[in-house]
């Protein structure tokens, strides 16, 4: 679901513009998400090393977990035993990396004393939350010290028949309680589980203060994780959700796979959020035509766009003049009945589009995997078919960057195309042949924009574009 800074109005790897209660103080007044690690994820490793390959990472946020050997010539584990010395130590370290530690968990402390030891730990260190899966007849007790150290406490959810599995248990627990004490979704574990992360995130809407955020390569328990948007967990419709939500919070990416050298797949799943976050962030986008269409290349009169809806009257393909080579397309389309059409993208010479532009698939109907609607046409299938009835509107996001192509229709990514591994002319990586005189790892990485006039009718409007930014 990543590049030192896509959008620079936009996407900061420290923090996005968006607000919801789950905020660091337990109110509404925060208004970014905030991406960080956790220390699980580097478990093999110390925690200076942890902090080391965060700040590699360009994450500036880490949340740490009881028992992890501190190291870098400090003794000991981190742990809300630490003696006072030694939390001074490792502050100063954190300070030096330019790295938070905003959470710490999963973890529990027992009795009251145990618990007010660990809230006592969490306001020396700054920590903002306290992840844990504490038992139901502690949390009145918990709640207490939730308000009288303004320290959130998030309740974690293992696999099932772990406590908190399902959020409906979550939900109990939480109900009439202070705004500090709500989940900290972990969406792999749902999925291991059985459950839709999406709709599990629905279920605790206003009550997500943090998130174990992860993409599994299968839903099922013995799944491992994988680069977000990449698996089986719809990352793009978990974002979508929590921003419709207007949660404002933590993720940390906890990725329990390669462990040995996960960075460069945490490194995508960074870069991956910044990406889908650029394109929900309406702020930057530019509408791509005009509304006499003069900065439009088309046939006279082929095409008109008439209270923003774009409609082909017959004259062939319009195209943009500018060139566009890594953005984030967004657009609302329509089909009659067996309408075929097609949205170009980076075509390098209009009068050889065929050969020198990627169709991004508009059809009514069904076509056979490469030609349906969503597809790379005639190169990659769509994951799900999202199409919906004749007449309705439905709804693209496409992104290109460098050699990466996402499309997004009606809420759901269905395509992660990576042209570098179209290598030779007429032939796909799965054998099969396409129509193109150019191998696609070889085409131009900028061009011009189109929308494909079939002979069929067909609308779009809302479309806009942002260009992505190093």
């Amino acid at each position: 679901m990543r590049l030192a800074r896509i959008i620079a109005c936009a996407i900061l790897v420290s923090g996005i513009g968006i607000s919801q209660c789950g905020a660091k103080d337990g109110t509404a007044e925060s208004n970014e998400w905030r991406l960080g690690v956790q220390a699980w994820s580097f478990n093999r490793f110390t925690f200076v090393e942890s902090i080391e390959k965060s700040k590699a990472l360009g994450l500036t946020y880490i949340e740490g977990y009881p028992g992890q050997r501190i190291g870098g010539g400090i003794e000991g584990k981190t742990h809300h035993s630490m003696d006072a010395a030694t939390r001074k130590r490792v502050k100063k370290m954190l300070a030096k990396a330019g790295i938070k530690w905003v959470n710490y968990g999963v973890v529990g402390a027992g009795n009251e004393a145990g618990w007010r030891k660990l809230f006592e730990f969490c306001k020396d260190m700054e920590i903002e939350t306290i992840t844990s899966e504490p038992s139901q007849d502690q949390l009145d007790m918990i709640e207490k010290l939730c308000d009288e150290f303004g320290i959130n406490l998030a309740i974690h959810n293992h696999p099932k028949s772990s406590r908190y599995w399902n959020p409906d248990t979550v939900l109990a627990a939480v109900k009439g309680r202070s705004k500090r004490i709500g989940a900290c979704a972990d969406t792999g574990h749902w999925a291991r589980s059985g459950l839709d992360p999406i709709e599990c995130l629905r279920k605790l809407e206003g009550r997500i203060i943090s998130l174990h955020f992860k993409d599994l390569n299968v839903r099922e328990r013995k799944a491992h994780d994988v680069p977000w948007g990449t698996g089986t967990c719809n990352v793009y419709g978990m974002l979508a959700e929590l921003k419709r939500q207007g949660f404002a919070g933590v993720f940390s990416v906890e990725y329990e796979y390669n462990w040995a050298n996960s960075v460069p797949e945490i490194r995508q799943c960074a870069a991956y959020f910044r990406l889908i976050r650029a394109a929900m962030d309406d702020s930057g986008y530019k509408p791509i035509f005009k509304g006499d269409l003069s900065n439009a290349t088309m046939r006279k009169d082929g095409w008109e766009l008439k209270d923003g809806v774009l409609t082909r009257k017959g004259g062939k393909d319009i195209w943009t003049k500018g060139r566009y080579g890594d953005f984030i397309l967004d657009l609302d389309f329509k089909c009659a009945e067996k309408t075929n059409s097609g949205i170009f993208i980076r075509c390098d010479d209009i009068k050889q589009w065929l050969h020198t532009s990627i169709e991004v698939q508009v059809l009514q109907g069904t076509g056979s995997g490469k030609h349906d609607c969503g597809s790379i046409y005639d190169c990659l299938a769509p994951a799900k078919q999202m199409i919906k009835k004749a007449g309705e509107w439905n709804h693209y996001t496409i992104i290109t960057k460098g050699s990466r192509i996402y499309v997004v229709l009606n809420g759901e990514q269905v395509i992660d195309m990576d042209l570098d591994q179209w290598t030779e002319a007429h032939k796909n990586p799965d054998g099969s042949r396409n129509k193109f005189n150019i191998a696609y790892k070889d085409m131009a990485r900028d061009g011009f924009i189109g929308f494909q006039d079939h002979g069929n009718p067909v609308w779009y409007k809302n479309i806009r574009i942002k260009k992505i930014e190093e």
